[in-house]
C-alpha cells in the first residue's frame, strides 16, 4: 500500500460510507495510528468502530425525529383527510376481495397504527446502536407503500399519502443515514473485483439504472391510478383502446391486487435500492446486491413476458405498458455484471474458508486492493455528460449483429399489421411472441457477461423459418418474410462480436 491517497466516493460518500472514507483518508495522514492497513481492508479495534457509529449517528440524528413526526403525519392523515368522502370504484367494474366500507376501514387503521409503530420505533431509533428499530422502521416504510395497493385504496389521497410517505421512511431509514450499524462491520479495501477493468458499483453504473426506474416509475404509476380508479381514462396514442383492453383484460383482473399499481411499487424500490449502498457495495452487502437482481432480473423478465404476452392472451397492445418494458430490458443487461462481481466475491471468500452465510450478510474480507480510478465522478456529468454516460454503460456492448437482430425482432411484431393479418391469428401470434423474444434475447445478450444469451436467438430462429409453413391462417408474404426473418436471426447469433472488458473469474463464461 503506498500513501498516495485515491478516489473518494463521491455521491457515494453519504451516510455510512463517509466516516469510513474520512477516516480512512484521516489515517492516511496519520500514518495508521489506530489501525493496520492488510491488503487493502481497514482493521479497526471494536472501540473505534463504535465511536464511529455514535458520531455517525449523532450526525444523522435529524433523520429519526422527521420519522416520529412522520409517525404524527400518519395518524392524522384519515383524520384529517376523510377517506371515505369522495371515492372511487376500481375501474372496469373490476371485483375486489374487500367491500367499500372495508376498503375505507383498511386504510382507516393501517395508517393510524403505521403512525403508532413509527412514533415508538422511531424513538427508539434517537439511541445508537439499535439497528432492529430501524430496521422495523424501514420495514413499516415499505408496508405503508404496500396497503394502498393491498387495501385498494379508496381515494387517490390515501394512495398519493402512503406511497410517498413510504418511500420518505425507507430513505430516512437505511439510506440517508446508511445501513443500520454497518460501520461495525464493514471491511474497507478496493472497490474494483479482481481481474475485472471496471468497478459494476460505481455511481455512474447506477445512475442509469435509478434513472430509467424512474422513468418505469412514471408509466406504471399512470396505469396504476387508472386501475385503482382514480383516472377514467388511459391514454394510449398508438393502439386506440388497446390500454383499455389490457388493463381490464380478465388476465389483469385475475390479480388481486392492481397488477400495474404492483410494477410501481417494483420501480419504487429498484429506485431506491440504486441508492443504497457505497461504491464497493458489490462486496460489503451482498444481499442487497442480491434482492436488487432478484427485482431486475427475474422479475423484470416476468413483467416484460407478461406484456409481449398481450396481443395472444387479450387480443390487444397497450402503449404504456410496452413503453415500461421498454424500459425495464436495458435493466438487465446493466445490472447483471453487479451481480456477477458478488457472485465472485462469495466465491473467493468461500475458497478462503469464509461462512457462505456469514459473507452474505456482512460482506467479509476484501479481496482486491484496486480502487476506482476509471470511472469519472457522477459530478462531471453537467460539463462531460457523454463521458459519464458510457462509463454507465460500461460492460454492455451492442455488437452489429445483435442490434440488427433487435431490427428484425421489431419487423417481426410489425409485419402481421404490415400485412394486413388480424391480431389474434395464430400467425400474428407467432410473429409477435416470436419478435419480442428475439429483442429480448438479443439485448439481454449484449451484457458482456451473458453474451452467451444470443444462442437462444439460434433456437428461436429456427422456429421461426419452419413454423410459419405449418400455420394455415398465414397469407404467403408473411409466411416468406418470418422464415427469411428466422434464418438472419439464426445467421447472427453465431458470432459473439468484440467484448471490451474484462471479468475476472466469469471471462472462462463468455463465449
Amino acid at each position: 500500500m503506498t500513501d498516495k491517497p485515491h478516489k473518494m466516493e463521491g455521491m457515494g460518500s453519504r451516510g455510512v460510507t463517509r466516516p469510513m472514507m474520512d477516516m480512512e483518508s484521516h489515517e492516511h495522514k496519520k500514518g495508521h495510528e489506530h489501525m493496520d492497513m492488510d491488503m487493502g481492508a481497514m482493521k479497526m479495534s471494536a472501540d473505534d468502530r463504535m465511536k464511529m457509529l455514535k458520531d455517525h449517528h449523532n450526525q444523522t440524528l435529524w433523520v429519526y425525529w422527521v420519522i416520529v413526526l412522520l409517525g404524527f403525519w400518519m395518524i392524522a392523515s384519515p383524520l384529517t383527510f376523510d377517506y371515505g368522502k369522495n371515492v372511487v370504484a376500481p375501474a372496469g367494474g373490476r371485483p375486489v376481495w374487500l367491500s367499500l366500507s372495508d376498503r375505507i376501514a383498511a386504510m382507516y387503521w393501517s395508517d393510524i397504527i403505521s403512525g403508532l409503530l413509527l412514533i415508538i420505533f422511531g424513538w427508539r431509533s434517537l439511541k445508537p446502536n439499535r439497528p432492529y428499530s430501524v430496521w422495523i422502521t424501514c420495514f413499516i416504510g415499505i408496508w405503508i407503500s404496500m396497503a394502498p395497493l393491498i387495501f385498494w385504496a379508496p381515494t387517490a389521497v390515501a394512495y398519493y399519502n402512503g406511497t410517498m410517505v413510504g418511500v420518505l421512511i425507507i430513505a430516512l431509514s437505511i439510506l440517508i443515514p446508511g445501513m443500520p450499524n454497518m460501520i461495525l462491520f464493514m471491511k474497507m479495501g478496493g472497490n474494483v473485483p479482481t481481474g475485472w477493468s471496471y468497478n459494476p458499483s460505481s455511481w455512474p453504473q447506477r445512475s442509469i439504472m435509478i434513472g430509467l426506474a424512474f422513468i418505469g416509475w412514471l408509466a406504471s404509476r399512470y396505469l396504476g391510478a387508472f386501475q385503482l380508479g382514480y383516472k377514467d381514462i388511459a391514454w394510449d396514442p398508438f393502439f386506440g383502446e388497446g390500454t383499455l383492453n389490457v388493463l381490464n383484460s380478465k388476465m389483469s383482473h385475475s390479480w388481486p391486487i392492481s397488477d400495474a399499481a404492483l410494477g410501481t411499487l417494483a420501480y419504487t424500490l429498484e429506485f431506491l435500492m440504486g441508492f443504497m449502498g457505497g461504491t464497493s457495495r458489490w462486496r460489503t452487502m451482498p444481499w442487497m446486491v442480491t434482492f436488487f437482481g432478484i427485482l431486475v432480473i427475474p422479475l423484470g423478465l416476468v413483467s416484460i413476458f407478461l406484456v409481449i404476452s398481450q396481443p395472444l392472451t387479450v387480443g390487444a397492445w397497450c402503449a404504456l405498458c410496452l413503453f415500461s418494458a421498454i424500459i425495464m430490458l436495458p435493466m438487465i443487461p446493466l445490472q447483471i455484471d453487479e451481480v456477477i462481481a458478488m457472485w465472485q466475491h462469495m466465491v473467493q471468500r468461500k475458497q478462503k474458508g469464509d461462512s457462505l452465510w456469514k459473507v452474505f450478510w456482512k460482506g467479509g474480507d476484501a479481496i482486491s486492493t484496486e480502487n476506482d480510478q476509471r470511472s469519472p465522478e457522477l459530478v462531471t456529468f453537467v460539463e462531460n455528460p457523454w463521458k459519464v454516460f458510457k462509463s454507465s454503460i460500461w460492460g454492455m456492448t451492442a455488437p452489429w449483429q445483435l442490434t440488427v437482430s433487435v431490427i428484425i425482432g421489431f419487423w417481426l411484431m410489425i409485419s402481421p399489421f404490415v400485412f394486413r393479418m388480424g391480431i389474434e391469428t395464430s400467425a400474428a401470434n407467432l410473429n409477435h411472441l416470436g419478435g419480442a423474444l428475439v429483442i429480448v434475447f438479443a439485448v439481454v445478450a449484449m451484457a458482456e457477461v451473458l453474451r452467451s444469451f444470443r444462442y437462444f436467438n439460434v433456437l428461436l430462429g429456427l422456429a421461426l423459418a419452419v413454423m410459419p409453413w405449418i400455420i394455415k391462417d398465414s397469407n404467403m408474404s408473411l409466411t416468406i418474410s418470418s422464415s427469411l426473418a428466422g434464418l438472419f436471426v439464426v445467421a447472427l447469433s453465431f458470432s459473439k462480436g468484440k467484448i471490451k472488458e474484462k471479468y475476472g473469474l466469469w471471462d472462462k463464461y463468455v463465449f
